[in-house]
């Protein structure tokens, strides 16, 4: 009886080695698994930093586009009057030019 008693005593003592390492590698898992936790909020606070910046970022592109689009259509109107202005000068220089023509030859000038 006493040989069983030993054999089970010996079974008892592997029983509470493999239970104190499944403690142990318990405890490490319970440790990465916090260490996991505090990465994931980490990255999930850095994605909503970085998402607020790019929503600021997008607003402040839009803006200017915006601003950069009215510029081009006070542009393309502004040059579209000033080529009239010059073709209306132009049409107004050739008048001024065929009128003085005109004049010298006219004989109420030659007389002096």
């Amino acid at each position: 009886m006493t040989q069983q008693g030993a054999v089970l005593q010996g079974y008892n003592n592997e029983l509470v080695k493999c239970i104190e390492d499944l403690c142990m590698q318990k405890e490490e898992l319970n440790k990465q698994i916090q260490q996991a936790e505090e990465e994931k909020s980490k990255l999930q606070h850095e994605i909503q930093v970085l998402s607020e910046q790019l929503e600021c970022v997008c607003e402040n592109l839009a803006h200017k586009v915006a601003s950069r689009n009215e510029l081009d259509k006070i542009l393309a109107e502004t040059e579209a009057a000033y080529m009239k202005i010059l073709d209306s000068s132009r049409t107004l220089l050739n008048v001024l030019k065929k009128e003085v023509g005109s004049l010298k030859h006219s004989p109420d000038l030659k007389t002096n």
